[in-house]
């Protein structure tokens, strides 16, 4: 995964991935949340905090012999953002070939240049599993995907839709169900629906709690208790999980983390993409028919073929992006529950895909808010499509109808309209020849036009952007 420290380069011509190759530019500093090195940063902040909580237990910090260097050691390690050491670690991984066991042994090279003794280095990894290490290590990882990558930029998809939402909550626009022309509704209002289910789907995602384990190999605490019998285990690895690293206890696994919320996290993100999915769509239709004109760039250009063509294809490459996330979360979803009796590996090359799922969703997020600062409403074209739609108004006429005893209204509207050209006239018609209908009523209806009959979608358009921007 590409963008540790910058953006694309020639270097990235030959890159495997799109992710790092020709998108790596726009993924630049994801690297430092999702590649290898950042894996091995977040194993070693596992690791060093374990030592660390275990020093401050008067149970154990006699024996670990914790000295005032190598404290400060581990605790640079822990909050260290460098990325000068991670190779260091893989040159070790080349002797193991175990990428945990050599952050370990990396770790007590670190610790014996303090002057660590023997009895401290021994608590480096003390009755840890591997995946002890990893499933905090990846959940720390998601944790600050969440704050500093994912509701960023969702952020700013949300805010986007609430400016617009509020410019065009007046804007009266014809509403097609079915394909069919259908009762108006403002551009505004649209717009506001998919901010809100956006903004909902965040709340989940920024709520859900991500999961971490430290119970060794089987997650009964075997060889804790066989070290320090007297220690309340489960206690010490819940304050470890949610003291000390900010995460959610799992209480009850394997030898693996049960992977339940990562698989949450990654449905949430699922969703979210497959409702933006559906708004590039809505989007890239309003600009075929006109409803949109888009911004044109110098220098772009459209077609290779046709020069007057400006595509909206920040949404077509949205909508490709979040397919690809989503078939990984999808694969997420069927694969890591699922675990043969007390552990197998078959997760561990699925998690290495968490990069994936999320580079290519916020590839989708970028794409989409270029996209959306580029699209201007083209009022003439959308009023014209609203202004010739008569026939929107036969439900207001046979409703009102309704209230005032009509009991045939429906069938008296769709003999006159049903599969008809329907004009004003034809309106007039059918309310003139209403004689249960009082003369203020039938001035009222036949004053309606197409363009004033949206109900109360701009306020429920500048109530959804109000909500955002408080």
């Amino acid at each position: 995964m590409s963008g540790g420290t910058g953006a694309a380069s020639f270097d990235n011509l030959w890159a495997i991935s799109p992710l790092d190759g020709r998108y790596g530019g726009q993924l630049s500093g994801l690297g430092r949340f999702v590649s290898e090195g950042a894996l091995i940063r977040y194993r070693a902040q596992v690791e060093v905090q374990w030592v660390l909580h275990l020093a401050v237990l008067p149970e154990t910090q006699k024996y670990l012999e914790l000295s005032p260097a190598c404290a400060a050691v581990l605790r640079e390690l822990a909050t260290s953002k460098a990325d000068d050491w991670q190779r260091l670690v893989k040159e070790i991984e080349r002797t193991t070939n175990h990428d945990v066991k050599a952050v370990e042994y990396y770790l007590q090279e670190r610790l014996k240049a303090a002057g660590a003794t023997n009895k401290t280095l021994a608590f480096i990894h003390f009755a840890c599993t591997s995946e002890d290490i990893n499933n905090l290590a990846y959940a720390l990882m998601l944790r600050d995907l969440r704050e500093h990558r994912i509701l960023p930029l969702l952020q700013e998809i949300l805010q986007d839709l609430a400016a617009k939402a509020a410019e065009y909550a007046a804007l009266p626009m014809l509403a097609r169900t079915h394909g069919q022309t259908a009762t108006p509704t403002t551009l505004g209002k649209e717009l506001a629906v998919f901010g809100h289910r956006l903004q909902r789907q965040m709340i989940f995602l920024n709520a859900l709690q991500i999961d971490g384990k430290i119970n060794g190999a089987v997650g009964n605490y075997n060889a804790h208790v066989a070290a320090f019998p007297e220690l309340d285990w489960p206690r010490v690895a819940r304050s470890f999980v949610e003291e000390r690293l900010g995460l959610s206890f799992n209480p009850l696994t394997t030898q693996i983390e049960n992977h339940d919320s990562l698989v949450e996290f990654a449905g949430v993100l699922a969703h979210i993409n497959t409702l933006l999915i559906g708004l590039s769509r809505d989007i890239w239709s309003y600009v075929s028919i006109g409803y949109f004109k888009q911004r044109v760039k110098a220098g772009e250009v459209g077609s290779s073929t046709m020069p007057h063509k400006v595509n909206p294809i920040d949404f077509e490459n949205a909508e490709g992006n979040f397919g690809i996330a989503n078939a990984i979360a999808r694969h997420f979803a069927d694969k890591l529950p699922i675990s043969r009796w007390q552990r197998d590996l078959s997760d561990s090359t699925v998690l290495r895909a968490i990069g994936e799922l999320v580079g290519h969703s916020e590839l989708g997020w970028r794409s989409l808010l270029r996209g959306l600062g580029k699209i201007i409403a083209a009022p003439a074209a959308i009023e014209r499509d609203l202004g010739e739609a008569w026939e929107v108004l036969a439900e207001p006429v046979q409703t009102v109808m309704r209230r005032h005893g009509v009991v045939d209204a429906y069938e008296r509207l769709k003999a006159a309209t049903r599969g008809k050209a329907v004009t004003r006239e034809t309106l007039l018609a059918v309310i003139a020849d209403c004689q249960e209908l009082p003369a203020e009523v039938k001035k009222q209806l036949s004053a309606m036009t197409p363009t004033g009959y949206t109900g109360l979608a701009e306020k429920l358009a500048r109530d959804f952007a109000t909500s955002v921007t408080q």
